[in-house]
């Protein structure tokens, strides 16, 4: 069953990759798709390693706080669909970097584009730690030969088609995933005697608590996935997908409803092999609850699931930044003249790149906890992106263009060096966002300032010309 749910996804892909005639199509489908492509498209890369493997992780470790990941998610969906998708679609430019360069200048959507990337990249490492894992338990392979293994499947994932193969993959792991991960969940709910049963052998604090880990910690958890979802390319990609505004407008908020049951299949997994086997590595409790406890042709099915969920959210996230460094970086900066099928190549070139760059970071971080990653990765991302692209697309020109690039600088910097020097407990997130909040008030402040400065001394000019005429 595993091979022949890998033999589907595959066909699909090759599928899509028919449909692809040049850049536009590849990267944003090109406008036609619907709403099940769209929802595709961000489920195909939100609900990954993270989300089902991650969240068991966490769950086996401290409980309901794992779910800050897909319900964190949900809400950013219902954001992105409701505040910003129509703001989106009028800009008129395909990537995030581009908005900010035409609003705030040349340097801004540089650094945005660094950074950014750097974030999607952190959650590619994220995707690997997973993929590892999954593989490792499955296959009884070596960590780096998993390692090298996930990442071919990832670069044959999107290679191909790009947008159209996120997409349709991706409804096709939407199903999958409804029919196999919720099964499976609904079997760790049963096996543990329900709640009643949990509560048995867990006290309800911090196990079933969201806040379980501390308030701020988790509170922050799920604001780095709120401002992270509405700061990252693949997901403004897919916002652009749609044929129409409506379109777009269904395809998030149909994820907002999908994605949180997700992690409350694999929070139960989790507590479920906690209570059973304290004693297994984290990382392997979903794909070992599986293995054990499910027949082998659904547990077949699952696991092929499984590692669809993983390769494909690190093929979206590739495929994100491949589109930044093409577009935003090679095309601006040293061919502008490059026609669509050169910046298609180059396009799938870079996600290559950005895929084995991840296989050499992740050789050293296999034990570390997959959502600490996913987390960071957002955080990053939110702290790039997130003020200036919202006032970029809210407020239209009313900050000065320096405070955008400067809070674009700003609050990447202020995170890495708060997570890397701060003795404070503070989340680097909430700090990142302060910075680059307060940047965008003086701004505001500034251009206000001169605004009404320019038009007293053109009222002062006025006022002495007619009393020289007198």
């Amino acid at each position: 069953m595993i091979i022949g749910t890998l033999l589907l996804v595959a066909c699909i892909g090759f599928y899509s990759g028919k449909k692809v005639m040049g850049n536009s199509d590849f990267s944003h489908g090109g406008n036609k798709a619907g709403v099940s492509i769209v929802t595709g498209t961000i489920m195909g890369t939100l609900v990954g390693g993270a989300s089902t493997i991650g969240t068991a992780q966490m769950a086996f470790v401290c409980g309901f706080s794992a779910w800050w990941f897909t319900l964190g998610a949900g809400i950013g969906c219902f954001f992105l669909g409701t505040f910003y998708a129509k703001p989106m679609r009028d800009s008129g430019t395909q990537t995030i970097p581009q908005l900010l360069f035409h609003v705030y200048g040349e340097q801004a959507g540089l650094f945005a584009g660094v950074f950014a990337s750097l974030g999607m990249f952190l959650n590619i490492v994220a995707q690997v730690i997973a993929l590892v894992a999954l593989l490792s338990a499955m296959f009884h392979l070596s960590t780096y030969a998993s390692a090298v293994l996930g990442i071919v499947l990832m670069a044959c994932y999107v290679s191909f088609g790009g947008v159209w193969g996120t997409g349709m993959v991706g409804m096709v792991k939407v199903a999958l995933l409804y029919f196999t991960v919720l099964l499976a969940g609904t079997f760790a709910y049963v096996f543990m005697g329900g709640i009643t049963g949990a509560h048995q052998v867990f006290p309800s604090y911090p196990w079933f608590s969201l806040f379980g880990r501390g308030w701020e910690k988790d509170f922050s958890a799920g604001f780095s996935l709120v401002v992270g979802v509405l700061s990252t390319q693949t997901y403004f990609q897919a916002v652009l997908a749609g044929r129409d505004l409506k379109t777009s407008r269904r395809g998030c908020w149909l994820s907002t409803v999908l994605i949180p049951p997700i992690g409350m299949a694999g929070i139960f997994i989790g507590l479920f092999m906690k209570a059973h086997f304290p004693e297994i590595n984290p990382a392997e409790v979903f794909p070992l609850f599986v293995i054990k406890f499910l027949n082998p042709w659904l547990g077949g099915v699952v696991l092929a699931t499984l590692l669809i969920s993983v390769i494909g959210t690190g093929a979206g996230l590739s495929l994100g930044i491949a589109t930044i460094l093409s577009h935003d970086i090679y095309q601006k900066y040293f061919k502008q003249q490059a026609d669509e099928r050169a910046i298609l190549k180059l396009t799938r070139a870079f996600i290559c790149l950005v895929l084995g760059l991840a296989l050499l970071f992740v050789s050293g971080n296999l034990k570390s906890l997959i959502l600490q990653w996913s987390f960071l990765s957002m955080g990053l991302r939110g702290a790039t992106c997130f003020i200036p692209l919202t006032a970029a697309l809210l407020t239209k020109g009313r900050v000065a263009s320096w405070a955008g690039t400067w809070a674009i600088v700003t609050g990447p910097l202020v995170v890495i060096a708060w997570e890397l020097f701060s003795p404070f407990q503070i989340d680097s997130l909430l700090i990142g966002i302060l910075a680059a909040l307060l940047i965008f008030v003086w701004g505001t402040v500034c251009r206000k300032i001169n605004k009404d400065g320019q038009a007293l001394e053109s009222a002062d000019r006025k006022d002495f010309s007619l009393k020289g005429r007198q």
